[in-house]
C-alpha cells in the first residue's frame, strides 16, 4: 500500500469520525459519573444515524453511567461477544404482536418557552433540533397546557370574568404567543407537520370552581353537567378554535390534569362520576359537533396508575360517556408503589381504548444535574409500561433552568435540557439520552412484539422490550440496572434463527436495531 493510500485512509477515517458530533462532557467536580453534555450555537452532540444496514448487520446504541451517550457500533449476526459471568438469551418473535406506538415527547410549558427565550436564537434552534430535528431524538408528540400550570410564571386563565358563561371575554394570553405557539410551530416545521399535539387543562377559571380560585382543589360549581360544566367545555373548545386560527391543530386531549391529586398549584377535583357526566353531557357533544375538533382523541383519567383501573371503569361503564373515550392517560409519580401490570389489567378490561403515559419528571434538578440514576429510572418505567400496553411515553418540561424552573409555587424538577442563560448554552441531562433510546426508533405505528427471555431472574435487574417498525426494522431495547454485572445478551431473531451476542455493561441502556427479513 502506498503512502498516499495510507494518507487517504487516515483522512477518510478522520472525516468519518468528525461526521457525527459526540458529547462534550461537563463533569461535576468530585463526582466523575455526573455527566452533562454541553451544547451551544456552534456545537451539540447528535444521534448517530442508522445508515443502511446489511442483511447481517446489527446496530447497537449504548448510553451508560461511565459516559457513553448514544455510542454506535455494528456487530454481525453470527458474531460472539466476550463472555461475561452471565449469558441471557433474548428471542424476538414478530408472529406475536401487541399495541402500536402513538409517540414519545414532552410538554410545551410556559417555563420551556421562557427559558428558550433567554438563549440566543441560534442556540434555541439547536435545542429544538435536539428534540425534533434530523440529528435529534425524534420526538413525535407534544403536550400543550390549556392556560397556566405550576410551570408558569404566575397563574392565569383565558377568561376571569365571573358569570361569563358564553365566554365573550375569552382570549389567549401573552404566554401563548411568547412561550408556546412559536416553539410548537417550529416543532411542526421540523417534523414536517407530523407531530401529534394533545392538550390538558389544569383547572377551570376560578369563578367556575367551588373554591373560587384556579389554585387548590375546588370542583366545578353547580349541578353536574349543568351551566358551569358547559362553560368549562366551551372554555376548552375555544382553546382549539384559537390555536386553529393560529395554524395549529390538535390530535388529542386529556379531560383534566390529575383530577384527584392534591397540590398548591392549579388543581381541580373531578370524580370519575363527574368526569363521565362532563364527557357525555358537555365536552363530548361540543367537540364532535365542530369541524375543528370532531376527530380529536379524548383521553380520560390523566392521573397516577394506582387508581387508573377503578376510575376508568367507572367512566367506561357508562355507555353514553364511553362512546367519547378513545384512550386512557396516566402519570408516573406513584409507579414505585404500583405494579405496571395494572396497565395490562386496564387493557384487558377495555381493549379498544389505548393507554398513553402523559407526564413524568424527577425532582430537585439543581442538586442532581448529570445524575445517571435518573436515566435508569426513566428507562425502567418506559420499558415496563411498554411491556404492559402503553403506546408511548410523555416527559414533562422540554427545557428548564438550573434550579428546575421557573415554577410559581417552587415545585422544581429536572428536565432533559437545562439552560445556562449567562453563557448562552444548554446541557443535556441523562434523561435526554434515556428518552432518545426509545423515541428515535419507536416512531408512530411501530408495533410491540414478543420477546422471550431465558436464563433470567428478577435480581438480574434487566428489562427488555421489542418492536417492529414501519420502516422494516426490528428494535430491541434493554436496560441493565446492575451496579457491577455485565451481561452477555444472546439475541435471536426467531424468523431467521440468526443469532448475535452483545455485551451490556452495568448501569447502561442499549437500543439494538436490525433489518426485518421482509426489508
Amino acid at each position: 500500500m502506498s503512502r498516499w493510500t495510507v494518507l487517504f485512509c487516515v483522512l477518510l477515517a478522520v472525516c468519518a469520525s468528525a461526521a457525527v458530533k459526540t458529547c462534550v462532557q461537563k463533569v461535576t467536580p468530585g463526582l466523575s459519573q455526573r455527566i452533562q453534555c454541553v451544547c451551544n450555537a456552534t456545537y451539540c452532540d447528535e444521534f448517530p444515524p442508522l445508515g443502511t444496514l446489511g442483511d447481517d448487520d446489527v446496530a447497537v446504541y449504548k448510553s451508560s453511567i461511565d459516559g457513553k451517550r448514544f455510542e454506535r457500533t455494528t456487530v454481525k449476526f453470527g458474531s460472539t461477544a466476550a463472555r461475561s459471568a452471565k449469558t441471557i438469551t433474548v428471542t424476538l418473535d414478530d408472529t406475536v404482536r401487541y399495541q402500536h406506538i402513538i409517540g414519545f415527547g414532552a410538554a410545551f410549558t410556559d417555563a420551556t418557552g421562557y427559558n428558550l427565550n433567554k438563549l440566543p436564537q441560534a442556540v434555541r434552534d439547536v435545542a429544538m433540533n435536539a428534540y425534533f430535528g434530523e440529528g435529534g431524538i425524534g420526538y413525535s408528540t407534544g403536550r400543550v397546557p390549556i392556560a397556566s400550570t405550576d410551570f408558569s410564571l404566575t397563574k392565569y386563565s383565558y377568561d376571569d370574568v365571573a358569570g361569563d358563561f358564553a365566554l365573550k371575554n375569552w382570549n389567549l394570553t401573552n404566554e401563548d404567543f411568547q412561550y408556546k405557539i412559536p416553539y410548537i410551530k417550529q416543532a411542526q416545521n421540523l417534523t414536517n407537520g407530523e407531530i401529534k399535539l394533545f392538550s390538558t387543562p389544569w383547572s377551570a377559571p376560578g369563578w367556575m370552581k367551588t373554591n373560587n380560585d384556579m389554585q387548590g382543589n375546588g370542583t366545578i360549581k353547580g349541578e353536574v353537567g349543568g351551566d358551569y360544566y358547559q362553560a368549562f367545555a366551551l372554555y376548552q373548545y375555544k382553546f382549539f378554535e384559537a390555536y386553529h386560527n393560529n395554524g395549529i391543530d390538535f390530535w388529542g386531549l386529556t379531560v383534566l390534569n390529575e383530577p384527584f391529586s392534591q397540590g398548591t398549584w392549579q388543581i381541580m377535583t373531578l370524580s370519575a362520576q363527574q368526569e363521565a357526566a362532563f364527557l357525555k353531557n358537555n365536552l363530548g357533544p361540543l367537540l364532535k359537533n365542530s369541524s375543528i375538533t370532531k376527530d380529536i382523541k379524548i383521553m380520560i383519567h390523566d392521573d397516577q396508575r394506582d387508581a387508573i383501573f377503578n376510575y376508568s371503569n367507572t367512566i367506561i361503564s357508562d355507555p353514553d360517556a364511553a362512546k367519547y373515550v378513545d384512550g386512557i392517560a396516566v402519570h408516573w409519580y406513584m409507579d414505585e408503589q404500583t405494579s405496571p401490570t395494572i396497565l395490562t389489567d386496564v387493557h384487558n378490561a377495555h381493549p379498544d381504548k389505548f393507554i398513553l403515559p402523559t407526564e413524568a419528571c424527577t425532582y430537585a434538578a439543581k442538586d442532581m444535574l448529570g445524575d445517571w440514576s435518573r436515566a435508569l429510572q426513566y428507562s425502567y418505567d418506559i420499558i415496563t409500561d411498554l411491556q404492559n400496553w402503553a403506546t408511548g411515553w410523555t416527559d414533562w418540561n422540554l427545557v428548564l433552568d438550573p434550579q428546575g424552573g421557573p415554577n410559581w409555587v417552587g415545585n422544581y424538577v429536572d428536565a432533559p435540557l437545562i439552560i445556562n442563560a449567562t453563557t448562552g448554552e444548554f446541557y443535556k441531562q441523562p434523561i435526554y439520552y434515556a428518552m432518545g433510546h426509545f423515541s428515535k426508533f419507536l416512531q408512530p405505528l411501530s408495533q410491540r412484539v414478543s420477546l422471550k427471555i431465558e436464563n433470567y431472574i428478577a435480581t438480574d435487574y434487566l428489562e427488555v422490550v421489542g418492536f417492529v417498525t414501519p420502516d422494516h426494522h426490528r428494535v430491541a431495547i434493554l436496560d441493565n440496572r446492575q451496579a457491577a454485572a455485565t451481561y452477555t445478551i444472546n439475541l435471536v431473531d426467531a424468523a431467521t434463527n440468526k443469532t448475535t451476542s452483545i455485551d451490556i455493561e452495568p448501569r447502561s441502556i442499549a437500543t439494538i436495531v436490525w433489518n426485518s427479513p421482509s426489508a
